[in-house]
C-alpha cells in the first residue's frame, strides 16, 4: 500500500516551491517597477492561498505513471494552477459570483479592488502560457502541443464556455443534461488538460492519454456534484466560502434536480468508473484510485 499522504504532499509542496519561483521579480530578470511589483502582490496572494492543488497533482502523476521523472511537468502542472486561480479571481467579482471569501480568506477583489483582481487574474492567464511554453525539460513540440491544449481547455470552448453557460443557468431551471454540459466544460476541461498535459510532458501514447481523459472526465464530473452537495450541507467554516450560493443564485443544481441521496450516489458511480479508466497503468494507478475516492469523500 502506498504512502498517499506522503506522496499528495510532496507534490503540493513543489507545487507551492515553484509557485514561489515563478511569481517574483527575479522571474523577470531582477526588474523593478511599481506596476510589476503591485501585479505580483496581488497575483500571489491568490496564487499562494492554499487550495487543494488537484491539478497539478493531476499532471505531475499522470506524467509519472506514464513512465517519465514527474518534474518534468512541473511547469505545466503550475501553468494549469495559474489559469485554475485566474478564474477564481474572476469568479469571485462582483459581475460574476459576487464572493467576498475564498479558501478563508477575503476575495482578491475585497483586499486589492475590482480593477486590480481583474488584471492579476489577466497577468495570471498571461503568465500561465508563458510559464507552459518554456519549460526546460520537453521538446518545442511537446511545449507547443500543451499550449494548445491548455488553450482549448481553458478558453471559449472549454472553461469559459462553461462559465457563460453557469451565469445562464441562474434563475432559471437548468436540465441535468445542461447541468452536465455545464459542469464538463467549467470544471472539467481544466481538470482533463492537467492529466493531459502530464502524458504529453511523458511522450504518453494515445491510449494512455485517453485514459487519463476518462478518468479526468469523470473525477471532474464527481467534484462537482460533491461540490453542490457540500453548498447545502457543510457550513462556511469548513468549506473556507460562503454555503448556500446556490439556493440563493436560484441555481439549478445535480443536489436540487437529484437529492442530495441519488447525488451522492451519481458521484460514486462516476468515481467508480475513473477508477477502472485506471487500468492501462497496472499498479500504477494506486495513486490515482485512491485520490479519486479522496476527492468523493472530501469536506472541503
Amino acid at each position: 500500500m502506498i504512502d498517499f499522504n506522503t506522496i499528495f504532499s510532496k507534490y503540493v509542496a513543489l507545487a507551492n516551491e515553484a509557485a514561489d519561483k515563478y511569481v517574483s521579480e527575479a522571474a523577470f530578470g531582477g526588474r523593478e517597477s511599481v506596476g510589476l511589483t503591485k501585479m505580483l502582490e496581488v497575483m500571489a496572494y491568490s496564487l499562494k492561498n492554499g487550495g487543494k492543488r488537484i491539478r497539478p497533482v493531476l499532471a505531475m502523476e499522470f506524467c509519472r505513471v506514464c513512465g517519465a521523472n514527474y518534474e518534468k511537468a512541473l511547469p505545466f502542472a503550475l501553468g494549469i494552477e495559474m489559469i485554475h486561480t485566474y478564474s477564481l479571481i474572476h469568479d469571485d467579482l462582483p459581475c460574476m459570483d459576487d464572493d467576498d471569501m475564498r479558501r478563508g480568506k477575503k476575495s482578491n477583489h475585497i483586499v486589492f479592488g475590482e480593477a486590480n483582481a481583474l488584471l492579476a487574474g489577466d497577468g495570471l492567464l498571461t503568465l500561465a502560457f508563458e510559464t507552459v511554453l518554456s519549460a526546460p525539460d520537453v521538446s518545442s513540440e511537446a511545449k507547443a502541443k500543451a499550449g494548445l491544449e491548455l488553450a482549448k481547455a481553458a478558453g471559449c470552448s472549454g472553461m469559459i464556455a462553461g462559465q457563460v453557460m453557469d451565469l445562464a443557468n441562474e434563475n432559471r431551471e437548468a436540465s441535468l443534461d445542461e447541468i452536465r454540459e455545464t459542469d464538463r466544460l467549467k470544471t472539467g476541461e481544466l481538470i482533463r488538460a492537467s492529466a493531459v498535459l502530464g502524458c504529453i510532458a511523458a511522450d504518453a501514447d494515445e491510449a494512455k492519454i485517453k485514459a487519463a481523459e476518462e478518468y479526468c472526465e469523470c473525477i471532474g464530473l464527481a467534484f462537482q456534484i460533491v461540490d453542490d452537495i457540500l453548498d447545502v450541507t457543510s457550513d462556511a467554516e469548513t468549506l473556507g466560502k460562503p454555503v448556500g450560493s446556490d439556493s440563493a443564485n436560484k441555481k439549478s443544481t445535480y443536489v436540487s434536480l437529484l437529492g442530495l441521496e441519488k447525488s451522492a450516489e451519481y458521484a460514486e458511480e462516476l468515481t467508480k468508473r475513473a477508477k477502472e479508466a485506471l487500468k492501462i497503468f497496472g499498479n500504477g494507478g494506486e495513486f490515482l484510485a485512491l485520490l479519486a475516492d479522496r476527492l468523493l469523500n472530501r469536506k472541503n
